[in-house]
């Protein structure tokens, strides 16, 4: 590889006041509750991504002169007013005219693009060397971006409608956002609900998407036996110790029967709560509208729900990441709802699609990517089916993957094997663009 990203030099950045504690009394709460704002969401963000050495904070002019790649947060503004999508941009400090596309990170439901803070320096690393960029996006109405109105004028029962215009929210404004940064083709790296509207994005605008790399990807299948289970997401647990060990692995129709019968024994023990948390998924239930609602109680509520989410899934964490991660989530809940409200039109009863991509992404010619961790409580025979439907359609480019000691969130719980994944992907992409100009000029 190129030059080598230096070591961190956050100690000449101006101070950052620490993270809140996690709250665990009322007036904790109330204090983490009146802090909260636009401000405060602003700092939990830069302090994640200050632990990338190559972040240059926003009021900072100067950046390292030795470093291949130099990352800014910024807002892109959109046409309507008002309307701007967070941004995180890597950029190669010495681009290459043959550099291959550049890589666009797009989050899940109600997450944000602070959530790869471990994937980020790996893909930097990519940029460097190859001379490309990489960018990090929150979907308009998540995260950091312009929390807008989000409505639906078609009626209840015109499923096709309502789906088409909630996906239109987000992949328009991907749209938009691609040509103000001047981009003509990318890859785009997309988590859960990021990785369904990645493949959408690619359905309206197929000349502007190089690859599809789908990281447990929301509304695959038809999922029929209802495997899918939303509640797991903040009951499961990770495998943290063994999270920095093995490599992803070619999926086979053995492991995803494996994969599918551990779904399926969780659903049988499914508790009276579990029922509950998917029951509210199906009715269109906002968990960040019920902490907002409780007003100065949210945080401490957050904190509860955190302790319970961090120990189990992401206990790989530092207790500083652990601290920063929750402040960063905490100000992500409590902004005004807007693109949360998606969900109940696009996903159909136990998380699955009501316009299941399965039957959709044949369409694509492009080579694309399905990634599941081995604890995934995405259902993985619909990433199999849909390879069987794209190889039918004619388009032999395309493969499955599993992540060990991993469940949905296979970025953060093992993110040595998915940023080694990642970085082969793109290289991967990188030929076989090499590959399409040859025979383009022959």
């Amino acid at each position: 590889m190129s030059a080598s990203i230096p070591a961190s030099s956050s100690s000449t950045f101006l101070p950052l006041p620490p993270a809140r504690g996690i709250p665990v009394t009322f007036t904790a709460s109330l204090k983490s509750w009146w802090a909260a704002g636009e401000k405060q969401g602003a700092a939990s963000e830069e302090r994640l991504l200050r632990r990338l050495p190559f972040f240059v904070p926003e009021k900072m002019a100067a950046a390292p002169d030795d470093s291949p790649v130099i990352a800014r947060g910024e807002r892109v503004e959109l046409a309507a007013p008002r309307h701007f999508l967070n941004t995180l941009s890597i950029k190669s400090t010495n681009p290459s005219p043959n550099a291959p596309p550049p890589a666009v990170v797009l989050h899940g439901y109600g997450a944000g693009l602070g959530f790869f803070f471990r994937n980020f320096p790996a893909l930097a690393q990519w940029a460097g060397h190859r001379g490309t960029d990489v960018f990090g996006v929150d979907w308009l109405g998540m995260g950091r971006s312009a929390r807008v109105p989000f409505t639906i004028k078609s009626k209840r029962d015109d499923i096709p409608g309502r789906v088409y215009e909630a996906e239109s929210f987000f992949v328009d404004s991907l749209e938009e956002w691609r040509i103000k940064m001047g981009l003509e083709k990318m890859t785009l790296i997309g988590h859960s609900l990021g990785a369904y509207f990645s493949v959408v994005y690619a359905l309206r605008h197929p000349t502007r998407v190089h690859k599809l790399i789908l990281l447990s990807p929301a509304g695959v299948p038809h999922d029929p036996n209802n495997l899918t289970m939303p509640s797991r997401e903040l009951t499961d647990t990770g495998d943290s110790e063994s999270s920095t060990g093995d490599f992803a692995v070619t999926a086979s129709a053995a492991e995803v029967k494996r994969i599918r019968e551990e779904q399926k024994a969780m659903k049988e023990k499914e508790s009276r709560s579990r029922r509950l948390l998917t029951y509210l998924w199906e009715e269109g239930w906002s968990p960040f509208q019920v902490v907002r609602s409780t007003l100065f109680w949210g945080p401490m509520l957050v904190g509860k729900v955190w302790n319970m989410y961090s120990s189990r899934r992401f206990s790989g964490l530092t207790e500083d990441e652990t601290r920063d991660i929750h402040d960063y989530i905490l100000n992500i809940t409590l902004a005004k709802g807007s693109g949360e409200y998606c969900i109940s039109h696009i996903l159909a009863p136990y998380a699955h699609a009501r316009m299941p991509l399965v039957d959709r992404v044949s369409a694509l010619k492009i080579p694309i990517t399905f990634v599941y961790g081995e604890h995934d409580w995405m259902d993985p025979q619909g990433g199999l089916q849909s390879l069987e439907n794209l190889r039918k359609a004619g388009n032999y480019d395309s493969k499955m993957y599993n992540i060990p000691y991993a469940g949905h969130h296979v970025y953060l719980d093992n993110p040595k094997a998915v940023n080694e994944l990642l970085i082969a992907e793109l290289d991967e992409a990188e030929k076989q663009q090499h590959l399409f100009a040859s025979s383009q000029s022959s």
